[in-house]
């Protein structure tokens, strides 16, 4: 006998008073067991985003390249030309990750790609975004060794190549580190699936695996805090199976290509109820289930356990009907398994039934997203910790005599270090697409039968966005649109993941306004609207809230391959130039965070209008192929940037003049984080055009050193190390920390 809905039933579902009130209001009565159930997921703030839809639509959702609007379609679709599309989408898979880190990332990785391929495309790559605390500690280690290994294991078996991503560490994200999956894939214009469901007498169609307890109520674990019980809640993490996602991919795509297919949605958070009721809702149409169809892996099942349940690798199509013997041929001949569960329904109501006895009876519009589940405006208020850190003054720091140690020990934090360790266990090669990966700063992927490719990056900086939420944002976007551009390519659009903690502590959810402002600002700056994402809050432990990350997942377009340009150097005698102003600007930065073992000061300052010029500069040297390299100055300021130019295989090094009459500490100079900035190389002849180019587009620009044969990197009269020692420091800092096994 299932229990009777009550408030304070309502209540332990993670339901308000208000919602529970307008339940009984919308029902016209109290609901059933089941009701409260699919209430209480789709109203979660992981399904329903009621803190944050408000803000999300001031966003530019509108471009050129768009082919659907933000949030029509289970992912972002731009158009690309020659009758292709590109469907991105980023999001996250934090808590599932925290008490269950392997197949929280593996799952994590399965759910972003049916996303992608549930609209008929061919998933093509995978980036991550990932956040954990200090290596020194065990549990850490643990959570990073096993996230990583979720992601590699998933994409590597599935055959799709995970081609970028970051990795920060920071205390903050001690208790709950962040993964946040990015997919992409390509898809023919006229063959586009749609996640709808209309045409009365249409058949609902459930595909792929079992339908089991696992997973139940991961909506509602992603919409609270983790705890010291959160550990508990093993049972809301899902279980992926990548070969079976694998063969759902290729099953997906053929049926599609039938030409049956009305609609199709993957089975993601909330599983067969969100899927019904998103499909119903945006088709004004309506299903009746017969939930005793659906295939089960474990017995004596509720409707509330079936409706409720996440378990992976499932989709729920909507076949034409009398055309549904066509459609299962194709899932039996790739050995998966297909069910008829129910019908559309012209009216606007999904029933759901068990043997014939309806269990639940519900409109599907307000459930959905854009229908009638709540939507808020959280109070704000200035965070007390921003006076503490805006009065620092950086004067006060004391000069250190030996920048090569300071460089060395730079070089060894593992936010800044190589993340070799990380993506030497991820297949980058299948599919054989991969053009520029680890010497480039930002992937580059080619698209076969044209010479065109992508150019893919993760970015934000959550320190500056924790000092200065709107000015961060816009410098994540920015950083991120950099990157696309110093490979060459045009920065056309992003997706986002906005990893905040809990939206009802006022300094929270001011956070979470600014970056939402920052963004708009930043993305209207640089013409790259946002297609879609995800939003994460309540990411805190037992010691606070995260760092704000707002993560971009930025999409460029590189018309001729071959002209894509990597960060290395490749020749002694090569000049090597400065775009942009080093104005020495230390707060956030990574060399500040070393010295004081704080965040403090303010982000860096940036004009946008600058930052497109920059842009715009850096693509037109490719197109015109005037350089030889192209890096931007990022994590760790002008020092670092050149050890990762020089971090290929050549015998190089570099000769650099970085303080010529500059007024400036040589320590800001050489490790302060100011933004718009990109160092090139080039060959002699090419220095008066580049000059001339920089003249033309008002971006600051001049020679500042030579690429040599000596493998010694000198910097004016304070650096002078050996090549050999700034590898060596850059590269095996988190090897030296991941022991192969510990118990």
């Amino acid at each position: 006998m299932d229990p009777k809905a009550t408030l304070d039933l309502a209540l332990e579902h993670g339901l308000l008073k208000e919602e529970y009130d307008r339940i009984n209001s919308i029902l016209g009565r109290v609901p059933t067991f089941t009701e409260l159930g699919i209430f209480s997921v789709m109203w979660s703030e992981h399904c329903s985003y009621k803190n944050s839809i408000a803000q999300l639509k001031t966003l530019p959702r509108k471009g050129p390249h768009l082919l659907v609007e933000a949030g029509e379609e289970n992912a972002g679709l731009v158009d690309i030309g020659d009758g292709l599309a590109v469907a991105f989408k980023i999001e996250s898979h934090n808590h599932p990750s925290a008490v269950e880190p392997y197949q929280g990332a593996a799952t994590g990785v399965g759910g972003i790609l049916r996303d992608i391929f549930s609209m008929g495309a061919r998933p093509i790559a995978v980036l991550n975004s990932l956040r954990f605390g200090e290596l020194t500690d065990q549990k850490v280690r643990h959570l990073f060794r096993r996230v990583v290994k979720g992601i590699a294991d998933y994409g590597n078996s599935f055959g799709v190549p995970t081609v970028a991503g970051e990795v920060y560490f920071d205390d903050s994200y001690r208790d709950n580190p962040l993964l946040n999956a990015m997919a992409v894939g390509i898809v023919e214009h006229r063959k586009v699936a749609k996640a709808i469901a209309k045409g009365q007498g249409n058949i609902v169609m459930i595909v792929g695996s079992k339908t089991g307890r696992d997973g139940i109520h991961g909506a509602t674990f992603a919409s609270e805090e983790i705890s010291e019980q959160s550990e508990a809640k093993k049972s809301s993490v899902q279980v992926g199976d990548p070969f079976a996602g694998k063969i759902l991919l290729e099953s997906t795509l053929e049926a599609i290509e039938s030409g049956y297919i009305i609609g199709v949605q993957d089975m993601g958070a909330a599983g067969i109820t969100c899927s019904t009721s998103e499909m119903s809702a945006r088709g004004k149409s309506g299903m009746t289930i017969d939930l005793e169809r659906i295939p089960l892996r474990e017995k004596e099942m509720t409707p509330y356990e079936i409706l409720l349940s996440e378990s992976q690798e499932r989709m729920l199509f909507i076949v034409k009907k009398g055309h549904e013997q066509e459609v299962a041929n194709i899932f039996n001949k790739w050995d998966i398994e297909s069910e008829m569960i129910g019908i559309v329904e012209d009216k606007p109501d999904i029933t759901i039934r068990l043997n014939h006895e309806v269990v639940a009876n519900l409109p599907a519009d307000p459930l959905v997203l854009g229908g009638g589940a709540p939507v808020y405006i959280r109070k704000v208020r200035v965070p007390a910790y921003l006076e503490k850190c805006r009065k620092y003054d950086s004067s006060s720091l004391p000069i250190l005599k030996d920048l090569n140690k300071t460089l060395i020990e730079l070089l060894k934090r593992p936010s800044i270090s190589s993340k070799r360790w990380v993506y030497e266990q991820y297949d980058s090669m299948v599919r054989t697409n991969s053009v520029r990966l680890s010497d480039s700063d930002a992937a580059v992927i080619r698209l076969k039968g044209t010479n065109k490719a992508l150019a893919l990056k993760t970015d934000c900086n959550a320190r500056f966005v924790y000092l200065n939420p709107r000015r961060g944002t816009q410098i994540a976007v920015a950083e991120a649109a950099r990157n696309v551009a110093c490979v060459g390519a045009k920065p056309i659009a992003i997706t986002n993941c906005l990893n905040f903690g809990n939206p009802y502590d006022p300094e929270i959810y001011w956070q979470f306004v600014e970056a939402i402002a920052g963004m708009k600002e930043a993305c209207l700056a640089f013409s790259t609207p946002v297609t879609g994402g995800n939003v994460s809050f309540y990411n805190e432990g037992p010691r606070g809230a995260i760092m704000p990350t707002p993560v971009i997942g930025m999409l460029g377009l590189l018309d001729d391959v071959d002209k894509a340009v990597n960060t290395q150097f490749k020749a002694p005698g090569d000049i090597i130039i400065e775009l942009g102003i080093n104005q020495g600007e230390i707060g956030g930065s990574e060399y500040l965070a070393m010295r004081q073992n704080e965040t403090l000061g303010d982000a860096p300052s940036i004009d946008l209008e600058y930052e497109s010029r920059l842009h715009k500069i850096c693509q037109n040297f490719a197109i015109q192929e005037l350089v030889m390299s192209m890096h931007d100055v990022s994590d760790g300021g002008m020092g670092v940037s050149l050890v990762e130019s020089l971090s290929g295989l050549r015998d190089l090094g570099c000769q650099v003049e970085i303080n010529s009459l500059s007024k400036i500490r040589p320590d800001f100079l050489l490790f302060g984080e100011s933004q718009s900035r990109v160092i090139v190389s080039c060959k002699p002849e090419k220095l008066t055009s580049i000059l001339m180019e920089a003249k033309r587009f008002s971006i600051d620009a001049k020679q500042i050193g030579i690429v040599t044969k000596e493998r010694q990197l000198k910097i004016d009269k304070i650096i002078d190390l050996s090549v050999e020692e700034v590898l060596d420091a850059y590269y095996k800092s988190i090897e030296i920390r991941m022991p192969i096994e510990e118990k």
